[in-house]
């Protein structure tokens, strides 16, 4: 189920992280897409910038969100990062979810690389598997600053 929006807690860490309402950055997102979208195709499998992703860049992209209690953990919103071969896992994920993923960064500490589908659910594909991580973007960033459980993605599965 959505959220109804950021709780005060996530309101405050994202202020605290370089965040603040109305933020927008425009071109850069575009840019970063334009990178993503071109890597994937060099990879053989395209992704395709749903219309959330997009929103959350242009929110959200180019900051690092820094876990309150844990120094080495951030959602890094970034969506170039990643690694050789990414783009045919990312597919796998969303042909397993039924609804296309893009790529808004990825988690600092284990390089987790933080997906959003269509409809604005937040996921996790890391070196263990896929994770759902919220909802929609203040969901997600509630389970991520208070630690909440990671579902598995295949709990997501079509």
């Amino acid at each position: 189920m959505p959220s109804t929006g950021p709780t005060r807690e996530v309101l405050d860490w994202l202020n605290r992280n370089g965040w603040f309402p109305g933020r927008d950055i425009g071109d850069s997102a575009r840019d970063l897409i334009q990178v993503r979208l071109k890597d994937a195709e060099a990879q053989g499998f395209p992704l395709e910038a749903v219309e959330a992703a997009v929103h959350v860049i242009r929110t959200y992209g180019l900051l690092s969100l820094e876990h309150p209690r844990a120094s080495d953990s951030a959602f890094e919103t970034e969506p170039t990062g990643g690694y050789d071969g990414d783009a045919r896992e990312i597919a796998e994920m969303a042909a397993n979810l039924g609804v296309p993923l893009f790529p808004v960064g990825f988690e600092s500490s284990e390089l987790g690389i933080i997906l959003v589908d269509k409809f604005g659910r937040w996921f996790l594909l890391h070196h263990t598997g896929g994770y759902f991580l919220g909802e929609d973007a203040y969901d997600a960033f509630s389970r991520f600053i208070t630690n909440a459980e990671t579902p598995d993605a295949e709990d997501f599965f079509v």
